[in-house]
């Protein structure tokens, strides 16, 4: 689906934008570049700018007129910060989103058309474009930097991939090295904490045994709603070791080189 999207810069003036651009469309998965008249390319530029994204430029295709940029496309959308007086189809990135994959979808050739730095697309360029799609800045500072705007629509598009997918959005959270950092503590282990933790604020005269009140209730359930892992424990109960010994004067050592 992501192979039927094209990205196409109009006579981009800088050739730093080009690999900017690149680099986004690399970040979220898209992989076609089209390149209208450019300025200056290729470019020492665009490749330091792409920051890894060169097979991206290697591959672009470098076409003089938006007219051969846009051949075999079936949906065509052009940004635009300005005001028309024309009415046309204004999406904001996500509605560009969306429309993109439907169309992709199918089978569908799609473009998305950025223009100059400087400029723009003309009236001209932006009456080619289907669809004209406003990204909702700030109004008292909305010109975007060109591959911050291709960053923004590219990740749209990325996130409706995922959706389309069925894929998830978020990471999964990542096991560390430690084996016992993915293990949750059992219930056993955990009423050998509370028993430890109270000698220990006896001991250092946190908790009057004669008058505990509800102290270990609420760091019960404090520990509780925690989702202690066994070595999490570890490393709480080495606490309540090491305070023990400082409390009776006897020596101890520094424990952060293992955790």
């Amino acid at each position: 689906m992501l192979q039927n999207i094209r990205v196409v810069l109009v006579n981009t003036s800088h050739p730093g934008n080009i690999g900017g651009a690149a680099r986004a469309m690399k970040n979220m998965g898209l992989s076609r570049l089209v390149l209208v008249d450019p300025e200056d390319f290729p470019s020492a530029e665009a490749v330091a700018r792409a920051s890894g994204a060169v097979d991206i430029l290697d591959g672009a295709q470098v076409v003089g007129t938006l007219e051969e940029a846009l051949v075999g496309c079936s949906v065509v959308l052009g940004t635009s910060a300005r005001d028309r007086s024309i009415p046309w189809p204004l999406l904001d990135p996500r509605e560009c989103a969306t429309t993109t994959l439907e169309h992709a979808g199918r089978g569908g050739e799609v473009a998305l058309v950025f223009g100059r730095e400087y400029a723009g697309l003309t009236n001209d360029e932006l009456q080619r474009c289907q669809f004209h799609v406003h990204i909702p800045s700030n109004p008292d500072f909305s010109s975007l930097n060109l591959a911050t705007a291709v960053q923004v629509l590219a990740y749209e598009v990325r996130m409706a991939w995922l959706a389309v997918q069925g894929l998830p959005t978020k990471m999964s959270k990542v096991e560390a090295a430690a084996p016992l950092d993915g293990q949750p503590v059992t219930a056993d282990e955990l009423e050998l904490f509370y028993g430890h933790l109270e000698s220990t604020l006896v001991q250092i005269g946190f908790l009057d045994p004669q008058s505990p009140r509800h102290l270990m209730s609420r760091l019960r359930r404090l520990y509780g709603r925690s989702d202690v892992s066994k070595l999490e424990m570890n490393i709480l109960r080495g606490i309540l070791t090491e305070t023990q010994k400082a409390v009776r004067g006897e020596p101890h050592k520094r424990r952060n080189e293992d955790v």
